[in-house]
């Protein structure tokens, strides 16, 4: 957490601030002792990962959505890194949401981003994550806004991300060079956008980027509980965003989990998981079922790395990893021609890729 800023009611602020506070003492004397959370983790890491699973429990337990929301957004944490990047609203008449754009472009793929948050949250962090992401990867990125939970349940998330993608092949994208890139609950949309697409008869984007995806909207595996002590996302957190995306609707846990889905002849998936978060098994088995079903897949996976660890840019070497593997997958799909090889991280990957 390099950059820190407030926002909102004086009250939240407070709330925040003090939270903050208690947990890296916690973290101070616990690590006195000898008593780390996971070894190779440095002492601000374990800090911003108790914090923030703080802030989401907090934002769980407000009376009201608006409220959780409210307080979430109070305190704002960014790698503090600067990009040279511009970025700019959509015009009133096109899909909602934001362009981040890198004055100087390192390549003519276009990214649409489709944010996490479980469907129910998106604040700065959001933000940060499009700016990490288009300063980093030096590429052009739309994120749209997309409709929230449990104010809006499923389809609607998928509408708007269905909107955008039309809407960048109206401005001229080629599908070959467009790449969807999603993390947490926006893996998820991208999973379920790439159904839509092949039901509409709509053309694949050149390549799928899933970033600790969410692949299944219920319990699945050990992890989904076991790893509550390590991950700044809880397991009930996951399941209780699976009901929201439900709420008032008839659509079964099946319809609404991309495990359950056919990706063969669909876009290549590069997904991207992490040992600690309580996703990792839903994530795992996902590739598993992608790669028998014959389509192209590979997983690479940061053994003591929690949810969404991308989000620290290039602060921390795991994630300086993690944005030079999305880069090169990238090039290889979009720029170049050859073939992907394993990583050290790379734990599951279908034969013959076609990259």
């Amino acid at each position: 957490m390099s950059k820190i800023y407030f926002q909102g009611k004086f009250t939240h602020r407070l709330k925040s601030y003090l939270a903050l506070s208690r947990i890296s003492i916690q973290v101070i004397a616990r690590r006195m002792i000898g008593r780390p959370l996971v070894a190779s983790w440095s002492a601000t890491f374990e800090m911003g990962v108790l914090f923030w699973r703080h802030q989401f429990n907090s934002a769980f337990s407000a009376k009201t959505m608006k409220e959780g929301r409210a307080y979430f957004d109070s305190l704002i944490t960014s790698t503090g890194e600067t990009f040279a990047i511009t970025t700019e609203a959509s015009l009133e008449n096109l899909p909602k949401g934001q362009w981040v754009l890198p004055d100087q472009r390192s390549s003519d793929a276009q990214i649409l981003y489709l944010h996490g948050g479980g469907y129910s949250f998106r604040s700065e962090i959001s933000v940060n994550y499009a700016k990490n992401l288009a300063g980093i990867l030096n590429i052009d990125l739309f994120m749209p806004e997309y409709r929230l939970t449990p104010e809006h349940a499923h389809p609607a998330q998928l509408e708007d991300a269905l909107a955008a993608y039309k809407f960048m092949l109206n401005e001229g994208v080629d599908p070959a060079k467009l790449v969807l890139i999603g993390d947490s609950a926006g893996g998820h949309l991208v999973l379920m956008l790439m159904q839509t697409l092949k039901n509409e008869g709509l053309a694949q984007p050149a390549l799928s980027i899933c970033l600790c995806p969410w692949t299944d909207i219920g319990e699945h595996g050990d992890s989904f509980y076991q790893n509550d002590r390590y991950d700044l996302v809880q397991g009930y957190m996951a399941k209780r965003f699976g009901e929201w995306l439900r709420e008032g609707t008839s659509f079964t846990r099946e319809e609404l989990s991309p495990i359950c889905c056919d990706y063969k002849g669909l876009a290549p998936l590069y997904l991207q998981g992490a040992g600690r978060e309580v996703l990792i098994d839903m994530i795992c088995s996902f590739a598993e079922v992608v790669k028998e079903q014959g389509a192209e897949v590979v997983l690479d996976m940061w053994p003591d790395m929690i949810h969404n660890f991308q989000a620290h840019g290039q602060t921390h070497p795991d994630s300086v990893e993690a944005f030079a593997r999305m880069r090169e997958v990238i090039d290889l799909k979009t720029q170049t021609s050859g073939k992907l090889t394993p990583s050290p991280r790379t734990i599951i990957m279908s034969p013959d890729l076609d990259f």
